[in-house]
């Protein structure tokens, strides 16, 4: 895993902007990241005012061991730029990432790549940092998704956006998160959350998945992130505290899991650095090197959230 798909991001926690009571009550909450809303979460006629919150609350601190994200608006809006410039120039150097929402194509992370990259020159900030989450909301963002993954070397994440989406192609539900009524096999959105995972792999990206809007029905919440995170996501928006426990339990491994993923790789590491050999006996298990890598899967998850491992290998168990 590379030094950004490391980075926890099972729980992301959306604050709005403009409301400094949710910005103070976020600080003390356990999530890996959390993005301050400067779009929908904030009224048009509080936009100015919530970029001066935003970039105080930045700077102010308390938010260490987490991911810390602004969302701008989107780039159909007159706001965009405003939103760029006010946050980064007043505290970039608290900050790890701008969400850009509803990217359509591939040229709009581009924009925001080089509005950065101007910006950071203009004030003295590390060029090339401050990273970028490309939020997929409509039927033109999937369909361009694998060009947009590429467009950026900054880019960390693709988001999962999907109120807009289920709006964009006209799905019949007013319930985000559900399937829709009269979909009763399988999964209604099975193949938009594989698009956007392959784009996001293919590229060395986390995939994330957005958020559950019944926020006081936790195990509704967990029974949605167990969808994603079985196909390989890495983590979810979170609306309310209460999803958030949930939330960090679903996208981290199992102990047994996490325990097992690294007895698999000092077994092969063993195997064909000590014994030369391309397969090794695991107790009763077959291990080559597509173990190794699925392995790898699990075990950097499981580091990346913190866990530590309670079984130790000895050759004696190959």
């Amino acid at each position: 895993m590379s030094a950004v798909t490391s980075r926890s991001r099972r729980s992301v926690l959306a604050v709005p902007g403009s409301n400094p009571r949710f910005v103070e009550k976020a600080r003390g909450l356990p999530v890996d990241a959390f993005f301050l809303d400067l779009e929908d979460a904030v009224a048009p006629s509080e936009k100015e005012r919530a970029r001066d919150t935003v970039a105080a609350a930045l700077n102010e601190g308390g938010w260490e061991g987490r991911i810390r994200t602004v969302r701008v608006n989107d780039l159909t809006t007159e706001w965009t730029y405003r939103d760029v410039i006010t946050v980064v120039e007043r505290a970039g150097a608290n900050l790890d990432c701008l969400v850009l929402p509803k990217v359509t194509e591939a040229a709009q992370v581009r924009w925001l790549d080089i509005l950065l990259t101007q910006i950071e020159s203009a004030v003295g900030l590390e060029r090339g940092r401050i990273g970028i989450e490309a939020q997929i909301e409509d039927a033109r963002g999937l369909v361009a998704v694998d060009e947009i993954a590429a467009a950026s070397p900054r880019l960390e994440t693709l988001v999962y956006g999907p109120a807009d989406f289920m709006a964009s192609i006209n799905m019949r539900t007013l319930v985000v998160g559900e399937q829709p009524p009269g979909y009763d096999t399988g999964d209604a959105y099975h193949y938009v959350l594989m698009r956007i995972l392959m784009a996001a792999r293919a590229n060395d990206l986390q995939a994330i998945d957005g958020p559950y809007l019944q926020i006081r029905d936790v195990e509704a919440f967990r029974r949605s992130a167990g969808r994603t995170a079985a196909l390989g996501f890495d983590g979810k928006w979170v609306l309310h505290p209460a999803q958030v426990d949930a939330a960090n339990e679903v996208y981290t491994p199992s102990q047994a899991d996490y325990d097992h993923a690294e007895l698999i790789l000092d077994a092969y590491e063993h195997a064909t650095k000590v014994r030369h050999q391309g397969a090794v006996m695991l107790g009763d298990e077959m291990l080559d090197e597509a173990s190794r890598k699925m392995a790898l899967v699990v075990a950097g998850k499981g580091r990346a959230a913190g866990l530590r491992r309670t079984a130790a290998f000895t050759p004696e168990e190959e």
